[in-house]
């Protein structure tokens, strides 16, 4: 695999002032950079244990959360948020070690962890169950999450992800050595957020992650990377993130999964080069009350970003059967 093909919107833009408290804002020039004005200007944070968490929430009613991927954070879930909002509160979180969460002095960022801030993030929310969608090493953690502590989760939407059978997948190896090295963020994340038109090429997270060549935007590329490049701390909690997902965390998670009785969909994007076939098939046996799979031909890993009107329709297909 070449270095740079690594894994990573078309989104429908959100309107000036979506989500609430913003509608004064001031818009910026491009329909793009107003959406990323409208999703940034509504970040919170919680203080835990785990550390401040950084969430987008928006929407009332029964809670739904969005687990994203790698190396992405909340933001991914930006246009999906706006079509789910009149149905659930909709909530957003940013991963300890990547995006804009603040991670305590001597977290731990792995898979466990994630799952434990989580339930910290609902509790502190006062949520007791949600719909859970996920994507990406996200869908590792929502596994770990239903298997564990299935009356947290009601219903479970699982785009492209590990599996107990490919985790970590091969494509993945690279990026671990480098992030072991020290050098993951500095060699691939920063050269792609200074050369935007690289990011979206056939060797960046464009050509590896997306369907669209003009995917992803530059703001959304700054919304990513940013973060992760502005000191030593944020990069080595990064790479951190990425040499936790060195073994199998979903290893012995068969037995929550079939248990559980939430209702489960998965929706692959068939042209992913990071996730095989294999883990489809692999899921379509592993769910207790699994409620059908759908195939999108062509679309690569991060297709939940740029057809955020798959995810709606999917989702609101597996609540109505939640209920």
């Amino acid at each position: 695999m070449n270095r740079r093909r690594f894994l990573t919107a078309t989104a429908t833009t959100l309107a000036a002032g979506a989500f609430a408290g913003l509608a004064g804002a001031a818009a910026p020039a491009s329909a793009s950079a107003r959406e990323a004005a409208v999703f940034h200007g509504a970040r919170r944070y919680l203080s835990t244990r785990h550390g401040r968490i950084a969430y987008v929430e928006r929407g009332r009613g029964a809670a739904a959360l969005f687990l994203h991927g790698f190396p992405l954070n909340g933001y991914q879930w930006r246009g999906a948020i706006e079509r789910l909002a009149p149905q659930r509160r909709c909530i957003a979180p940013d991963f300890l070690g990547l995006g804009h969460t603040e991670v305590a002095p001597g977290q731990s960022v792995a898979p466990d962890a994630q799952v434990d801030m989580l339930l910290a993030l609902l509790d502190g929310l006062k949520v007791d169950r949600a719909d859970v969608i996920a994507s990406d090493s996200g869908g590792a953690v929502a596994q770990l999450l239903l298997a564990r502590h299935p009356e947290r989760v009601r219903s479970l939407l699982l785009a492209n992800c590990d599996t107990e059978i490919e985790c970590p997948p091969p494509a993945m190896l690279p990026v671990i050595a480098l992030a072991r090295e020290g050098k993951f963020v500095d060699q691939w994340l920063a050269p792609w957020l200074a050369d935007k038109a690289l990011a979206r090429s056939k060797d960046g997270i464009g050509g590896m992650c997306y369907l669209d060549p003009n995917q992803p935007t530059d703001e959304a590329l700054d919304a990513y990377f940013s973060p992760m490049v502005v000191s030593a701390a944020s990069k080595q909690r990064v790479h951190d993130y990425a040499t936790a997902l060195d073994h199998n965390v979903l290893a012995g998670v068969a037995a929550g999964l079939a248990g559980s009785r939430a209702p489960v969909r998965v929706v692959w994007g068939m042209g992913d080069t990071i996730f095989s076939p294999a883990g489809l098939a692999h899921l379509q046996g592993a769910f207790g009350n699994l409620h059908g799979v759908r195939r999108l031909e062509g679309s690569k890993l991060f297709w939940p970003e740029e057809r955020p009107d798959v995810v709606a329709e999917e989702a609101q297909r597996l609540w109505a059967a939640a209920e």
